[in-house]
């Protein structure tokens, strides 16, 4: 029986579909196929990467999200992108990826394809080779429809060291682009709320704009992406995990009007909101009007502002100097405000 066939049969994955047998045969055929796997040789339990030059990073992740399918994305390209950011803010070029799928009991071949298909996608976008994976099927009720698990790895050039410790008073403080918008559509899709305007999650690979970044610049000390807990949450790691302060300035940090109305409905602070597609470069000050400008040249980064500086006190902390010309430490969130947004 071919793929087709048992997809016309049984719409839905069975138990069967993770049991080693032919079932799961056919399914692993569909996932490889789906995914434009090259083909060449057969599919063994590990993938062998050539590393010429250079260090590896290496990164793993899981993405549980609700729901599966949201404004500007879904689990799959999350899965992607995530991954992908996550080597880019160690300053690597991502390369490679692992994916593996926890499918539950009843999930919809149709639903499957299109993740699947998403995932190419993103994967030709970011231009990362996907070389092995695994399968497995659970109890209905066990996985809440799907989970990805994923690993990547990348190369960092030589001379390229990141680190959030390496904040320096006087570095300036870069962001790629508007905050907020990935948690609350992933939220206005889950609670079924209308803010008044369709909201779009923008989850996008964001090596694109570092890779070319840091071939160019050569003073970018630190870059961690927005992702749980907000723009709030990795300034403050910056400056803890560097000692420094970072004095942010409310009026340059670029909020879409839909964001901003929504947490005012909602209680939140748009600062604590996930993103998918954002992140920070602390870059040296000689540096970083020409690194904002190249930023702004690329379309991961048309909305890029400094949005602060890096000064000695108060060590620690982060400080707003707020649109009313006063000044508010930003906390990191208590706990998670928007929970399984990735």
């Amino acid at each position: 029986m071919t793929d087709a066939m048992t997809r016309r049969t049984n719409e839905r994955i069975l138990l069967a579909h993770g049991g080693g047998g032919l079932l799961m045969k056919e399914l692993v055929e569909l996932i490889v196929g789906r995914l434009g796997a090259s083909g060449a040789g057969p599919l063994q339990d590990s993938a062998t990467l050539p590393v010429d030059r250079g260090r590896v990073a290496f990164t793993t992740d899981s993405f549980v999200t609700s729901p599966l399918f949201f404004p500007g994305g879904d689990i799959g390209r999350l899965a992607v992108c995530g991954t992908v950011n996550d080597l880019a803010m160690s300053g690597a070029k991502p390369a490679w990826l692992s994916l593996s799928f926890i499918l539950e009991e009843g999930f919809l071949f149709e639903d499957l394809e299109r993740v699947l298909d998403s995932i190419a996608a993103a994967a030709r976008e970011a231009d990362v080779a996907i070389v092995t994976g695994d399968t497995k099927v659970v109890e209905r009720g066990k996985a809440d429809g799907l989970f990805i698990n994923t690993s990547g790895v990348g190369i960092v050039p030589p001379g390229v060291e990141l680190s959030s410790a390496k904040a320096r008073p006087g570095d300036a403080v870069l962001l790629n682009g508007p905050v907020g918008a990935h948690g609350l559509a992933i939220l206005s899709r889950r609670e079924g709320i209308d803010f008044g305007s369709e909201l779009e999650s923008d989850c996008a690979p964001l090596s694109l704009l570092t890779v070319p970044l840091l071939e160019r610049f050569t003073t970018v000390r630190a870059m961690r992406d927005a992702t749980r807990g907000g723009l709030a949450s990795i300034l403050n790691e910056i400056a803890a995990d560097s000692g420094v302060c970072l004095r942010l300035d409310e009026r340059t940090i670029p909020v879409p009007e839909a964001v901003r109305r929504a947490c005012e409905l909602m209680g939140y602070d748009p600062l604590h909101i996930a993103n998918e597609g954002k992140f920070v470069a602390v870059v040296g000050r000689e540096e970083a009007d020409g690194a904002l400008a190249f930023m702004r040249s690329h379309p991961l980064g048309a909305a890029a502002a400094i949005v602060g500086e890096v000064t000695e006190r108060p060590a620690g902390t982060v400080v707003l100097r707020t649109l009313f010309g006063g000044e508010r430490v930003v906390d990191v969130p208590y706990g998670d405000i928007l929970p399984r947004i990735c």
